[in-house]
């Protein structure tokens, strides 16, 4: 990111303008020596300079001494070197504003968004399942090569990219990092991420926070650390590969589930906020099990009650218990079906931080 010397353009600029008056001083006095001069103050010689510099050339007004033709030969070459100068920094400037945007300088307007800080494989594959659902996402990457890949694959709709040093919290700012749904933490290690958690706190505290482990023992300490979500990679593989080995349809099933689905036919567990115009408010949640499945062939699985800032899961919850707004609903339920839900609930899926 280049950045404006804004002194050194100030120091150019009155040296600049210092000589042009001064020359113009000094043409006004070696004109007065030639009663038919037709520059005799200063601001004659100033409406000739600026036709001259300009390249207008109206003709009104000309040199006739000796010295006020050497002047003019210094406001002859002088318009050409103005004219390359001005170009050049209009040239610049331009160039400067796009690499700028390019590299997210100016920042998005992203709202409810998810933010990824740090750039790989890993995170791409958590940015095409995010897309896949519809979300938003912003990246923070300390490497120029990625913007490149990030804008070559992505539109700038759904993906926004920012080119900074990690540690330079403040140009978080330029994310919309205050209106985010969530921020994962994608740096290359565990201690890396740790540290990087804690300082980012200090700045951003009230913000929901995820991150994935390469070491199972440590989650603890992320979640101490103020992590709302920390994953084990190893420990979800683990368990799917194990499911495999006993159960393998299962695994296959749940494999599909906790990804996007890529297409209308295979299903997807999704999360819908009740709001005020869900028909469903007021309701006991085993009845509308069995309304939802004859409605739109979706099956609740549970649903999330929010208790002041405490978010309550129950899975499949039996007796007596009441949907109500705010709370959300998990749904088993395809592509086709989706398209249902999203017109009876008056939303889409997802959570609305």
């Amino acid at each position: 990111m280049k950045k404006v010397n804004l002194s050194r353009i100030a120091l150019v600029a009155v040296v600049s303008l210092s000589i042009y008056f001064a020359l113009l001083v000094l043409l006004v006095h070696l004109e007065k020596q030639n009663p038919d001069a037709g520059i005799t103050n200063f601001h004659d010689a100033f409406w000739w300079s600026l036709v001259t510099i300009t390249s207008v050339g109206y003709g009104d007004y000309v040199p006739t001494t000796e010295g006020g033709r050497l002047v003019g030969y210094v406001f002859l070459f002088g318009s050409l070197t103005t004219f390359a100068i001005l170009i050049g920094q209009i040239s610049s400037i331009m160039n400067n504003i796009r690499e700028n945007r390019r590299l997210g300088q100016y920042g998005t307007s992203f709202k409810n968004h998810a933010v990824i800080i740090g750039w790989n494989s890993f995170g791409k594959t958590v940015t095409d399942q995010l897309i896949g659902a519809n979300k938003q996402v912003a990246v923070v990457t300390k490497v120029k090569s990625d913007i490149d890949f990030i804008k070559e694959n992505y539109g700038s709709g759904k993906v926004f990219a920012l080119y900074t040093d990690y540690n330079t919290i403040d140009h978080l700012q330029k994310v919309n990092i205050e209106e985010s749904s969530m921020v994962f933490i994608n740096l290359e290690d565990d201690t890396e991420k740790l540290v990087y958690i804690l300082n980012l706190k200090k700045a951003y505290d009230n913000l929901k926070y995820i991150v994935s482990l390469d070491n199972a023992d440590l989650k603890q300490t992320f979640i101490a650390a103020g992590v709302t979500y920390a994953l084990s990679k190893n420990e979800i593989a683990s368990k799917l590969l194990a499911s495999y080995i006993f159960e393998p349809d299962v695994a296959v099933f749940n494999e599909e589930i906790i990804a996007v689905a890529e297409n209308d036919e295979l299903y997807d567990i999704k999360e819908y906020q009740v709001l005020k115009t869900n028909p469903y408010i007021g309701m006991e949640y085993e009845k509308a099990f069995y309304d939802l499945k004859r409605a739109c062939n979706a099956v609740l699985v549970g649903m999330v009650k929010c208790e002041d800032k405490n978010r309550i899961l129950l899975k499949n919850p039996g007796g007596k218990v009441t949907i109500e707004e705010k709370d959300y609903l998990l749904l088993l339920v395809n592509g086709h079906e989706e398209k249902k839900l999203t017109r009876l609930f008056h939303t889409k899926e997802g959570f609305a931080g």
